[in-house]
């Protein structure tokens, strides 16, 4: 491995390759990305100019991002930023990282918020537990007359996800609520979501460094059983939602059982189960028993 990295694009890419080849998976995809943030360049340019110079300056950033990722950082808690649902949230380390599978969420519900606003002229989202805003601001994005409220125990997320709101055009329609589930919570809504916490405490240890070291233990820990939050939602959420209202939670892929029956005993059936990209059970959706 070399001490120093080359100052020409081609070079650049390869060696930042080499450099993460024995600690990261995905050490091509990895590499690019950081040379590419950190150097303002795209993967056209590599092909067609891999002679391009790099500034000095900006090869020592690279080289420095490449030391934290072979230490184990996520490439895009390095980055800054991660992309979900076509949109580019801006992450901070009281967030957690959104990732692909609570897409599912995001598909389950679209469709009911789309009629909802065509009827109404408006839906109103309660996005719980909102870290990024990743939810709630995903289905502004695509339902242009709803509205959300995104509710976070933490300071640091909530302006996390403020900001995110803004550079997205979407400040006008976003609220964020500092609140400890619903104990600030006002008003009725069409759709209460969620991804929240929910793997059990003492399993906490056994996962992924780059989970267990990085996404906020406030966002993981469920509780003994990993299933306290849902049982929060369940029994608090019936006066927050609206008659005809949904509430769509993201599950751990054993737990479809254990969370309809909590949900169960709050007064509510499944109005839809969800599988993510690799075939585990990721969302269901209730509705409230009617009378």
């Amino acid at each position: 491995m070399a001490d120093q990295l080359p100052e020409t694009l081609g070079q650049l890419l390869r060696e930042a390759q080499a450099r993460l080849a024995a600690a990261v998976d995905d050490q091509a995809l990895d590499a690019r990305l950081i040379v590419e943030h950190f150097s303002g360049t795209t993967r056209t340019q590599a092909i067609v100019d891999p002679e391009r110079k790099v500034d000095a300056g900006i090869v020592a950033e690279i080289d420095a991002a490449l030391r934290r990722r072979a230490g184990g950082e996520p490439v895009h808690r390095i980055l800054g930023y991660r992309e979900f649902y076509g949109l580019r949230l801006s992450l901070s380390p009281e967030t957690l990282e959104p990732r692909p599978d609570t897409e599912t969420l995001v598909e389950a519900m679209l469709p009911f918020v789309r009629a909802v606003a065509v009827r109404e002229g408006e839906c109103r989202i309660l996005d719980l537990g909102t870290g990024t805003g990743a939810i709630a601001l995903a289905l502004l994005s695509a339902v242009p007359t709803a509205i959300a409220t995104g509710v976070d125990l933490s300071a640091g997320a909530l302006a996390t996800a403020a900001r995110n709101a803004g550079q997205l055009g979407l400040a006008g329609r976003f609220t964020v609520l500092q609140s400890d589930w619903f104990e600030k919570v006002s008003g009725r809504y069409h759709v209460i979501a969620a991804n929240p916490p929910y793997i059990p405490s003492e399993d906490i240890g056994n996962l992924q460094d780059e989970v267990r070291n990085f996404d906020p233990r406030l966002a993981l820990d469920g509780g003994a059983d990993g299933l306290n939050p849902y049982r929060i939602i369940a029994a608090e959420a019936a006066r927050f939602l609206e008659t005809e209202g949904r509430i769509a939670v993201e599950i751990g892929h054993t737990q479809h059982n254990e969370v309809c029956e909590i949900f169960a005993a709050a007064g509510y059936v499944p109005g839809g189960a969800f599988r993510d990209l690799g075939g585990n059970d990721r969302v269901i959706v209730f509705e409230r028993i009617k009378p």
